[in-house]
């Protein structure tokens, strides 16, 4: 008769878990996949838009980035971009329309560089 009781026992535990399991909602949100190659679009220093001829920041579906010699790993969290190496660490704001704004302070004061990714639409050969 114990074994009987345990049996049903275990049996109503692994009906409940179960029921726990397909019955809870599943979370519909999204990752954002951000990887790709990011050209510099505008660059602004101290508030003045100059000409930009910054390599471009590639960052790669392994969670790894490359701009200017700098390479290092990069995490998506929220609405920001946290690149980091084993010294330095920083993020970038993701933008609307496939861009990155990341802003520093350099030799010339504050630095705002927005990056642009170009993506092609599907049947076309151009990128937008």
């Amino acid at each position: 008769m114990g074994f009987a009781r345990v049996g049903l026992t275990l049996a109503r535990c692994i009906a409940t878990v179960v029921l726990v399991l397909f019955l809870t909602p599943q979370s519909n949100a999204q990752t954002v996949d951000v990887s790709g190659r990011y050209q510099c679009a505008q660059a602004k220093v101290r508030g003045k838009v100059i000409p930009c001829k910054a390599a471009p920041l590639i960052l790669k579906n392994d969670g790894r980035f490359e701009l200017r010699g700098w390479e290092g790993s990069y995490l998506v969290n929220g609405e920001w971009v946290e690149l980091s190496d084993s010294l330095i660490k920083t993020r970038a704001k993701i933008k609307p329309g496939h861009k990155i704004v990341l802003r520093y302070y350099g030799k010339h004061g504050l630095v705002e560089m927005t990056y642009e990714r170009r993506v092609a639409e599907m049947g076309k050969t151009s990128l937008s």
